[in-house]
């Protein structure tokens, strides 16, 4: 006879899209026993995104306790109650993966979804506030802040509730519901840190018990009409803008960022290329772009809009000093690996200092994002030559306060077609 767990989950936006987290707890349904609890800040998000992502905490908490287990999923939202029972289709893209994930956990035969007064939904509520409130505070939520009993409901700071902001509550308007606001947030993956028995961290999520750590998802631009031709393009010469596939690649990247949830904050190279990115995805999280010249590209010199044959070509001495030696620069004065690493570094240490414990978009170009990959690595210089960096690709580093650093993600292209 399989087992039964009851999971509750809830999710809340202190703005919609605002300061994000979610709530889940797994709990026996004979003797009310807590068996897992799962929380977590999310960033900028849309309630709707944090009650998606409180439930598929809530199913991977089940999941590691008793993969063959029955569930009874008890909620308040409405719209994710009526949506996972498959009666209101989900037409909004962000809650499209969402949904598809939360499916993915048990078969769906297993599954069955109630309605409950958000009374009822107490220990959930909870949860989503101290994760927002560890949020606030420049930290992760950690298990042992919810140790105490319900005494007298759920913690409600500042006068906000994990649902006093809810679009959720126009839900009822009938099965062809959807939220059709902001869809807020960016980056955390599903998977996202701070769950007490749930699966390991993926992508740029860190486990809680390290600390809150800086964290920069770095991206690359989306194609411009070079890239595809492989020419070099830097800051010493033409400023091209993205290319139609360019422009689908950053609404992409901005889609795939808003489902993940938790950029705080975007920063961007000053060139067009890296702008119109930024823009895009600006714009999906309801987040402004500041621009940061440390994070420009290399220039290039005279090799500007050359294809590396026409380099080796017309420049060959030149060309093979370069990629022998990071201290030797491109024919016509252009920039050494030495000069862009010492910029990138001091770049990184002021964007550190300045968004201490936040998760950072910084949006530039590949040197800067080798470099960074390098830097955290303790690679060597000939390690650029080394790396693949695609178009629109996301990769990811985390800083921790005693200095160390981890690389948690590099040339991530599966959000690109």
């Amino acid at each position: 006879m399989p087992r039964t767990f009851i999971v509750e989950a809830d999710g809340g936006s202190r703005g919609n899209p605002g300061p994000a987290g979610y709530g889940a707890v797994v709990i026996d349904p004979e003797t009310g026993e807590t068996l897992a609890e799962a929380a977590e800040f999310l960033g900028t998000a849309t309630n709707n995104v944090a009650e998606y992502k409180g439930l598929v905490a809530g199913l991977r908490a089940a999941h590691a306790l008793d993969p063959e287990a029955e569930i009874r999923v008890r909620m308040d939202s409405k719209l994710v109650v009526e949506q996972m029972s498959g009666r209101w289709k989900i037409k909004h893209p962000d809650m499209q993966p969402l949904a598809a994930t939360a499916k993915a956990v048990f078969p769906p035969d297993r599954v069955t979804y109630e309605w409950i007064p958000r009374k009822e939904n107490k220990h959930a509520d909870r949860l989503a506030n101290e994760a927002m409130d560890a949020g606030a505070a420049g930290r992760q939520w950690e298990p042992s802040a919810s140790g105490a009993a319900l005494a007298s409901g759920p913690r409600r700071p500042s006068g906000a509730t994990a649902s006093d902001t809810a679009v959720a509550d126009t839900e009822l308007a009938g099965a062809d519901a959807e939220i059709t606001g902001a869809a807020g947030a960016s980056a955390a993956g599903a998977q996202g840190a701070g769950t007490a028995t749930a699966t390991p961290p993926s992508g740029w999520a860190v486990p809680a018990d390290l600390g809150a750590p800086t964290t920069f998802v770095l991206l690359r631009h989306g194609e411009t009409p070079l890239t595809p031709e492989k020419r070099f393009s830097g800051s010493g010469g033409s400023d091209p803008e993205l290319s139609a596939a360019g422009r689908l690649q950053a609404r992409e990247a901005a889609a795939a960022l808003a489902v993940r949830g938790t950029v705080q904050a975007i920063v961007s190279s000053p060139l067009r290329r890296c702008r119109e990115t930024a823009e895009t995805i600006a714009a999906r999280l309801g987040l402004d772009v500041r621009i940061e010249d440390g994070l420009r590209e290399t220039d290039f010199g005279a090799w500007e809009g050359l294809t590396f044959s026409e380099v080796r070509e017309r420049h060959p001495a030149d060309l093979n000093a370069w990629l022998a030696s990071d201290k030797a620069e491109p024919t016509g004065g252009g920039e050494s690996f030495a000069a862009v690493a010492r910029r990138v570094e001091l770049t990184r240490d002021k964007l550190r200092a300045r968004y201490a414990g936040k998760t950072v978009l910084l949006v530039t170009h590949v040197t800067p994002v080798k470099t960074l990959v390098r830097l955290a690595l303790g690679a060597p210089p000939e390690s650029l030559f080394r790396m693949e960096l695609s178009a629109a690709s996301l990769s990811a580093i985390a800083y921790y306060a005693d200095g160390n650093a981890s690389l948690r993600l590099l040339n991530d292209t599966s959000h690109l077609r």
